[in-house]
């Protein structure tokens, strides 16, 4: 009954605005998709080149001027996605929430500290703006299904990781008794990171086995990173597969802006929303 209450008090501009910004099954929808698209690739882009210093000085206004375009537009984007969400705060403490206030701070944010001894500052404020990239993540339908599949594989992924660091511990603890200080394993900390090293395939070369038992060791522990790397990608593709069979559409809440709904879902899994479909 409440759910119903709220629908019929709800604006039908904002249920409009709501298809538009938050999904993407209408054509307008998809056509927003896009348009943000391009303008956070090129926002981020202008970003990068700023940082360039033959770039800053040739063009360093007119990428200015490109940057306050951009400001301006995901500004408005971020007050329209504000407004047409049936409780705001839910939407502004979200991920995605957070990501797009990021997005356009630190380009306000320039503006309170005026001065040639603050540069530094402003610049390293310019290198939150990258946040806009974490936007592309919500128009790709497949970024959905990595989420939910490193989720689901989150605990397996931990038992592997400690298992990984008990391995490390021993192999670097053993390589620290086989070689010595006389071979640069000073510690058995610094010997754990040389197992580390070894173990991911890395292999920086800054220490290395100088007796045959340390050689040996080292190839055994070389053999086993390979079949370490492919566990854990393993776990996620199984993960990937399970949530690829779930038949997930791109339908937000109205009212939390939640998304990841299942394909036959009446009320928002979130909030218990009544879900416009």
């Amino acid at each position: 009954m409440n759910n119903t209450k709220k629908e019929s008090t709800r604006h039908p501009w904002k249920a409009v605005l709501h298809e538009v910004i938050f999904e993407a099954d209408t054509t307008a929808g998809k056509l927003f998709d896009i348009i943000l698209i391009a303008a956070i690739l090129i926002s981020v882009l202008a970003v990068m080149l700023d940082s360039v210093g033959a770039i800053h000085e040739k063009y360093g206004p007119a990428l200015n001027v490109i940057e306050w375009v951009m400001t301006v537009l995901f500004t408005i984007e971020y007050v329209l996605r504000f407004s047409c969400v049936g409780r705001p705060m839910r939407y502004a403490t979200s991920f995605f929430g957070i990501v797009d206030l990021l997005a356009i701070l630190p380009t306000y944010l320039s503006l309170l500290l005026p001065g040639s001894q603050y540069m530094l500052v402003i610049r390293i404020l310019r290198v939150l703006r990258i946040f806009r990239v974490f936007k592309l993540a919500q128009y790709l339908g497949e970024a959905k299904l990595l989420t939910q599949a490193l989720k689901a594989s989150g605990r397996k992924i931990i038992v592997f990781i400690v298992t990984v660091l008990s391995l490390v511990v021993i192999f670097g603890s053993l390589m620290y008794l086989i070689e010595g200080t006389e071979n640069g394993f000073t510690s058995i900390p610094r010997s754990v990171y040389w197992a580390i090293v070894t173990l991911t395939t890395v292999g920086y070369g800054d220490i290395s086995p100088a007796t045959n038992l340390g050689q040996a060791l080292a190839s055994v522990i070389m053999i086993m990173g390979y079949g370490i790397i492919a566990v854990p990608t393993g776990i996620v593709t199984a993960e990937l597969t399970r949530a690829a069979d779930k038949k997930i559409t791109t339908q937000a809440c109205p009212e939390c802006s939640a998304e990841g709904h299942d394909a036959d879902a009446a009320f928002c899994k979130y909030c218990g929303s009544r879900l416009h479909l």
